[in-house]
């Protein structure tokens, strides 16, 4: 994308269109080319106005943001939408049926804080997100794996992932056949966002998706979701859940739950490298790979970012790198699945 990200600020408070926009305005490559007070006028302000990305609240008067997003993506598929949400139960679950309909990210309002609170949360999370979204980086040959063959017959699952990562969850372990072996997942979300997502996910594929425990016993066929603000550790047999520092600026993060199934089944570790924003995972898939097991890439077409998945490429520590719509039968096929 060349020339200044732009930006549609839709929220019905005042104040907060405000500030957004002030706070966004401030970087030298974002712009906000128009503002809405609720879904119906930003939907006849992106039919006047080109935009990059629109920010939207959920809760607003004449059309909510549920409804807004839905007539977004009838018209605009890929335009990358970010929900604002509150870190509540019912914010949460609103966030959860927001990133099913199609939005591309979200970013948790702060709890109390004031003005100052506000402007720390869009500069860090906010304007990253946004970036990330709108800036495709320069294609690259994919290299040459840095490691031997590693052991097809797989014997436990980790999967990383981030942004745009609740949907394709969805996707993935909907359409997984039961499989013989337990499923890991670390989804980077704050606490209350996973359990919703646990629930989600247990529904589209009718299996039993569980938010971890310590304590919990591992069973075969069983998905486990680390809890948010939680690493999640797989110990042979058992889980273990701990608010240790975060890697990568994550916690859950991807490399520590990789690096644990590495030592725990060895060879028969297989990782799954799935859409999302940094490098979180590539330690962890290279600390997989020297103990002999696989790791598998969702691929830059099908990823909403390809920060995660693309870093464990560069590192030279993928196995395959995959469409999305592919990677269902490859991890069926090494788990011995069908």
């Amino acid at each position: 994308m060349t020339g200044r990200i732009r930006i549609i600020v839709v929220d019905d408070s005042v104040v907060v269109r405000r500030v957004v926009s002030e706070v966004l305005s401030e970087d030298p490559e974002l712009e906000v080319v128009g503002t809405a007070s609720n879904g119906k006028l930003a939907l006849a302000k992106l039919e006047q106005t080109p935009a990059d990305v629109v920010t939207l609240d959920f809760e607003m008067p004449e059309l909510d943001g549920l409804q807004t997003l839905a007539a977004i993506r009838k018209r605009s598929p890929r335009l990358p939408v970010i929900m604002f949400s509150t870190a509540t139960r019912r914010g949460a679950a609103a966030t959860i049926d927001a990133l099913s309909l199609g939005a591309s990210e979200y970013v948790t309002k702060p709890d109390g804080g004031g003005l100052a609170s506000t402007r720390e949360c869009i500069k860090a999370d906010l304007i990253p997100k946004i970036k990330a979204l709108c800036v495709r980086p320069a294609t690259m040959p994919i290299p040459r794996p840095r490691f031997g063959a590693d052991a097809e017959r797989a014997t436990a699952i980790a999967i990383g992932v981030s942004t745009g990562g609740p949907p394709a969850l969805q996707e993935l372990i909907g359409a997984l056949p039961t499989l013989p072996v337990p499923v890991f997942i670390v989804q980077h979300m704050p606490p209350l966002f996973t359990t919703m997502l646990a629930a989600r996910l247990a529904l589209a594929s009718k299996r039993p998706v569980v938010e971890a425990t310590s304590g919990m016993r591992v069973v075969a066929g069983h998905v486990y979701l680390a809890p948010g603000d939680h690493h999640l550790v797989v110990e042979r047999g058992a889980l273990r859940v701990n608010k240790d520092a975060p890697e990568c600026s994550c916690r859950p993060s991807v490399d520590v739950l990789f690096r644990s199934v590495a030592n725990a089944y060895g060879a028969g570790a297989l990782g799954v490298v799935m859409t999302g924003m940094g490098s979180d995972g590539t330690r962890g898939s290279e600390a997989i790979r020297e103990r002999g097991g696989a790791v598998l890439v969702q691929d830059r077409a099908t990823s909403v970012v390809w920060g995660m998945p693309g870093a464990v490429v560069r590192a030279g520590a993928a196995t395959a790198v995959l469409p999305l719509s592919a990677l269902v039968g490859e991890i069926a096929r090494r788990a011995g699945a069908g």
